[in-house]
């Protein structure tokens, strides 16, 4: 009987573990701003709008729904055709060097200042990701001065 119990305890939490283990899913917002509200319904609060473009992490989805963490660490709710999976980040030092070169050595193309949005053109290497200004100017910045990587 115990034995039982716990085959059945492994079988419940196996797919938590897997879900766990998955990788973080960062999506941004399309080209329309999107209402974010407090519960997966349009009958919710609206929070707030967030602007076209913004990155957010996809932490759960519920139908047509996605629970979304904004760069502050806030949690809302957004309709899920909202989100494209077009990925842009935000910087989030004062000021993110983009250099030519994924290297701390290398020239500076241009600095992003603090939550300025930036499209990821190549995930991280290294510690690095390549990013592209709207004016068209791109270059490495360092992983840990941008967020929705």
């Amino acid at each position: 009987m115990r034995y039982a119990r716990s085959i059945a305890l492994a079988a419940l939490l196996l797919p938590m573990a897997a879900g766990a283990a998955r990788a973080i899913d960062f999506r941004s917002v399309g080209a329309a701003p999107a209402i974010l509200y407090d519960a997966p319904s349009e009958k919710g609060r609206k929070v707030w709008v967030a602007p076209r473009g913004m990155p957010v992490e996809v932490v759960l989805t519920y139908g047509e729904w996605a629970k979304v963490r904004d760069v502050a660490g806030d949690l809302s709710w957004v309709e899920s055709k909202t989100l494209t999976p077009t990925r842009n980040v935000i910087a989030n030092v004062a000021t993110a060097k983009v250099r030519t070169a994924a290297d701390e050595s290398s020239a500076v193309v241009f600095t992003a200042d603090k939550g300025v949005l930036l499209e990821l053109v190549e995930p991280g290497a290294s510690g690095w990701v390549k990013v592209r200004h709207r004016d068209g100017q791109s270059g490495y910045v360092r992983a840990a001065e941008v967020w929705g990587e």
